[in-house]
């Protein structure tokens, strides 16, 4: 009786000695896993983001092409959301030029240089608010805009949430917001040529851009 009693307190002590030591061992590679997949994991992530930001913003050019399209049909030619008439301005940019150059060194949400650019879906929509110190802007109200057309008084925004059924679509990031820029159009007759327009995210306008020029 005695041997077998202390064969059991034997055997029990070298279970719990080996579960300890195996729960230790266990326990540290659970930590070096962790350490090292957490960078992955977090490329990941803004990856993931990245990738669903370009994706609302083709979902933007693709309902601005069917408005130019409509437009076309409708008015004679076509024009993207903002616009009176192609050869309307919306943004702060007048050629594709000085666009383009800022295009390639705005990195940050709260660089001054984006108030040249307007909210696709308002500055103050409860549903995908302006980030707090981005100084993107709203649209010009297209009746008192001093640009000598008069007679509307619609604002691009609301022209671009008619596209979408009143929906808005809303950046993946913390201080993202989807923005927009018209190079106007000119010209008349076979000497026409069209507007061009940038949609970018203000997260970061260099890195989450594109473009549809007609």
């Amino acid at each position: 009786m005695k041997q077998t009693l202390k064969r059991i307190i034997r055997n029990v002590k070298s279970i719990n000695g080996n579960s300890l030591a195996e729960f230790a061992t266990t326990t540290a590679l659970m930590a070096t896993l962790a350490a090292t997949a957490a960078p992955k994991l977090s490329e990941m992530s803004e990856g993931t983001k990245a990738e669903k930001s370009m994706n609302e913003i083709d979902k933007i050019l693709t309902q601005a092409r069917n408005h130019y399209q409509t437009t076309a049909d409708t008015e004679g030619r076509g024009r993207f959301p903002g616009q009176e008439k192609y050869n309307v301005q919306v943004g702060g940019y007048a050629t594709e030029a000085l666009l383009t150059a800022d295009l390639t060194t705005v990195v940050s949400w709260n660089d001054a240089k984006l108030s040249s650019w307007c909210s696709v879906f308002g500055i103050s929509n409860s549903a995908a608010p302006r980030p707090e110190s981005c100084v993107v802007v709203n649209d010009y109200d297209r009746g008192h805009s001093g640009n000598g057309v008069t007679g509307n008084s619609a604002l691009g925004h609301e022209e671009w949430k008619d596209l979408f059924a009143g929906n808005t679509l809303e950046s993946k990031y913390q201080d993202g917001h989807f923005a927009y820029a018209v190079i106007p159009g000119g010209g008349s007759g076979l000497d026409a040529y069209p507007p061009v327009l940038y949609v970018v995210d203000v997260e970061n306008i260099s890195a989450f851009n594109n473009v549809i020029e007609p």
